[in-house]
């Protein structure tokens, strides 16, 4: 697989990472046994991905612990991405909490269960408004030079924190939800900011939490542990409402003779070189259908097609609930 820098911080991964998320967290419990979820893991190195993306909230801690053991036998092939910033009591997520003694205490917990001596990217996982963007920065900057971490990272953080973090300690990346069905970076100044900066950008949930697969319809049942259920979005009306835009999606996707996913991904990488998304999965054959998607080439007129497709059959309902849009920096 070709490789990708993070803007200009010289970090360098697979074109395509792999976010580890959704084997232990945010879309309903797995069938997979350990042994299996290892071999999806390590099934994405073996076919050319060399970034990881986990966070202690995923679980929470479990998710960690599983990719430090799927991810050991390669550890220092890959880059390695965790994250930091949730108050995390009784194994439930209660609000945010980036102070430096909290900051100082993930990492360190974090190194533990990811078997690794070192973090390669280090992301604030939501902007605590209660804790200056420039003492988080100060700390993992401390962090970076105790070498503990090598690279600073912001999630879901607006064009304006960016700009403060990154005066302190350089901001590798920025990890922000985007997709063809989800554009708000496009409008708010975070790519503009990224790019005058040299920050790689980092599209979290790129297949629109499964929906861009094609997989996803108004009779699809959620469990009561997959987030999706509190997302306006995957409402049955949500979801029936935005089958117009799917629809002229499908039309690009058949003409190219690929899938939907691969679609997705392809129009995502097609934006800018230093884009990178990390798509999970929990199944061989999905991750070999998203790795594909590094083959495939869109034309101008492809873009064209696929970003007229959002005029003509606007996407209804917010991307999150309330709740979660409540921790978003805007």
């Amino acid at each position: 697989m070709k490789k990708r820098s993070l803007g200009k911080s010289g970090l360098e991964v697979s074109e395509l990472g792999y976010g580890c998320m959704g084997m232990s967290f945010g879309y309903g419990p797995t069938t997979l046994s350990r042994a299996e979820q290892i071999a999806v893991i390590r099934g994405a190195h073996d076919r050319g991905v060399t970034f990881f993306d986990t966070a202690e909230a995923y679980g929470p801690y479990v998710n960690e612990d599983l990719v430090g053991e799927a991810i050991a036998p390669f550890r220092k092939s890959i880059v390695l991405a965790t994250k930091f910033g949730f108050d995390i009591q009784d194994n439930q997520i209660v609000a945010l909490n980036s102070r430096p003694e909290q900051i100082r205490k993930v990492a360190e917990n974090s190194l533990k269960r990811l078997h690794t001596d070192v973090i390669d990217l280090f992301y604030q996982h939501r902007v605590d408004p209660t804790v200056p963007i420039e003492d988080v920065a100060g700390v993992v900057r401390d962090l970076i030079r105790q070498g503990k971490v090598k690279h600073f990272g912001l999630s879901e953080a607006s064009a304006a924190t960016l700009r403060r973090a990154h005066a302190v300690q350089p901001v590798s990346a920025l990890q922000t939800e985007y997709s063809l069905w989800t554009r708000d970076p496009e409008t708010n100044g975070i790519l503009q900011a990224a790019e005058e900066l040299g920050i790689g950008f980092v599209p979290w949930s790129p297949l629109g939490q499964g929906y861009l697969t094609g997989k996803v319809s108004e009779s699809s049942a959620f469990d009561a542990t997959d987030l999706r259920r509190t997302f306006p979005r995957f409402a049955p009306e949500g979801l029936k409402a935005n089958r117009a835009f799917l629809a002229l999606v499908t039309k690009v996707a058949d003409r190219k003779r690929a899938t939907l996913a691969q679609i997705a991904l392809a129009w995502l990488l097609a934006k800018k070189p230093w884009i990178v998304p990390i798509p999970g999965t929990r199944n061989i054959s999905r991750l070999e259908e998203n790795l594909g998607a590094a083959e495939l080439e869109l034309t101008a007129a492809d873009m064209r097609e696929l970003d007229e497709a959002l005029a003509k059959a606007p996407v209804q309902q917010p991307r999150l609930s309330e709740v979660h849009m409540s921790f978003i920096d805007r």
